[in-house]
């Protein structure tokens, strides 16, 4: 009697230990949280995607928020995961001076704060991001050649982030090295496909000598696209992003020739990376990761993928 008393006590007592010792190894579960500007985007599917693979491979949850490019959303939504206990916070920021009390309220909590895609005001501790003024550069170096260094172009703008600013002065030093080419127009098509449908049927019934259209992103260059086939003018489209939707369209030829790819997976990858070795203890870890872009045309889409 005594025997199986000592024996029921033991297994509860085991049983105990155990479910401490799981609740124990759950609270140290590594936790990390990302707040994307936008989920209505391959580029940022693609991205959140990578961040789950890698985040399995390691064993740590990911909360991840959708800001809607409204960055009272984003500071709330960055509250949330504070308090949910996150351990590093990936941060592609709506607004990056908007998003400074998100970041100061992390790092005041002892999180790592990486900004990924776009920078972010504050005290972020790693920036991973495109080059982004490499890419308009390319993107347009490559519109100019192609029109043979004459003719008016213009520029489909979009929200105004350092990435966006970023590719359109490299857009710009471009086009100025051709002495034949003239920028005639910039607008905003807010980096989405049906705003910049209009936009740019707008730009082209005005310009009746265009010849050239730089999108700042592939979702804007979609409408753009749209717009100059539906004119059934000859209007050459670069772009920045290397969408899969972009991709195949110029590999199908026509008026979208080129797009200058990033590497959107890679960033995530690489911005996780950086938040880990600070997390396991690295002293020493670059304050900014520029990641290298590519361009994409006829030759190379059928090839190309992120």
């Amino acid at each position: 009697m005594i025997n199986t008393l000592l024996k029921t006590v033991s297994a509860a007592a085991l049983g105990f230990v155990a479910s401490a010792c799981l609740a124990a190894a759950q609270d140290d579960t590594l936790k990390i949280g990302m707040t994307f500007q936008e989920m209505n985007n391959p580029y940022f599917v693609s991205m959140q995607e990578a961040l789950n693979e890698a985040a399995a491979q390691i064993g740590a949850e990911v909360i991840v928020t959708d800001a809607g490019h409204d960055v009272a959303k984003q500071i709330s939504d960055v509250e949330d995961m504070l308090q949910q206990g996150i351990d590093i916070l990936l941060l592609n920021p709506t607004d990056s001076a908007g998003v400074e009390s998100a970041v100061r309220m992390a790092k005041d909590q002892g999180v790592i704060v990486v900004a990924v895609d776009a920078n972010a005001n504050g005290p972020v501790d790693t920036f991973v991001g495109s080059k982004n003024r490499d890419a308009g550069y390319q993107s347009c170096a490559y519109l100019a050649e192609a029109l043979g260094g004459q003719g008016e172009v213009a520029i489909l703008d979009g929200i105004p982030v350092v990435p966006i600013l970023q590719r359109v002065e490299g857009c710009k030093e471009a086009l100025a090295e051709h002495e034949g080419i003239t920028l005639v127009d910039t607008q905003n098509g807010r980096q989405d496909r049906s705003v910049a449908l209009g936009v740019v049927e707008n730009m082209i019934q005005s310009h009746q000598n265009l010849a050239g259209i730089f999108s700042v992103n592939d979702g804007g260059a979609m409408g753009a696209l749209a717009a100059i086939q539906g004119s059934g003018r000859d209007i050459k489209l670069t772009s920045v992003d290397g969408a899969p939707e972009a991709v195949k369209a110029i590999a199908d030829g026509g008026p979208f020739i080129q797009t200058t790819a990033q590497f959107p997976r890679d960033q995530v990858r690489v911005g996780l990376g950086m938040a880990l070795a600070q997390y396991w203890g690295a002293r020493v870890v670059p304050t900014e990761v520029p990641i290298d872009v590519r361009t994409v045309d006829a030759e190379n889409a059928a090839d190309f993928s992120w």
